[in-house]
């Protein structure tokens, strides 16, 4: 079994920093990529930040700049740093691992983001 459970989320002032972290339950070097997704109400989910075997990233426009994707192999865990965060950014932030073998994409149960004004 694989799973992914995330952590770190919580009520933060707008400019304010969270680091998120994705623990898995084997080798992060099972998955191909990882990354971050987010979702808000009245929003479409958006991907947020991915992270590759080889340590290619990608950021979505809106976060770029602010976010910082990383990995720790050591650890089995991905983080999300969050810098100067916005109330646009007050979301539920989901784990995402997509397996090597086979293609198949494991979800952690989220993590409330809360950003206040």
């Amino acid at each position: 079994q694989v799973t992914l459970v995330e952590s770190g989320g919580g009520l933060v002032q707008a400019g304010g920093s969270l680091r998120l972290s994705c623990v898995a339950s084997v080798s992060i070097s099972s998955f191909s990529a990882m990354g971050w997704y987010r979702q808000a109400p009245g929003r479409q989910r958006e991907l947020v930040a991915t992270v590759t075997l080889s340590s290619a990233t990608y950021y979505a426009d809106s976060v770029k700049g602010r976010f910082t994707i990383s990995r720790d192999n050591v650890k089995n865990t991905v983080y999300l740093q969050m810098n100067s965060l916005e109330p646009e950014d007050t979301a539920v932030y989901v784990c995402n691992g997509r397996l090597r073998i086979g293609k198949v994409d494991y979800w952690g149960p989220g993590t409330q983001v809360s950003v206040s004004s």
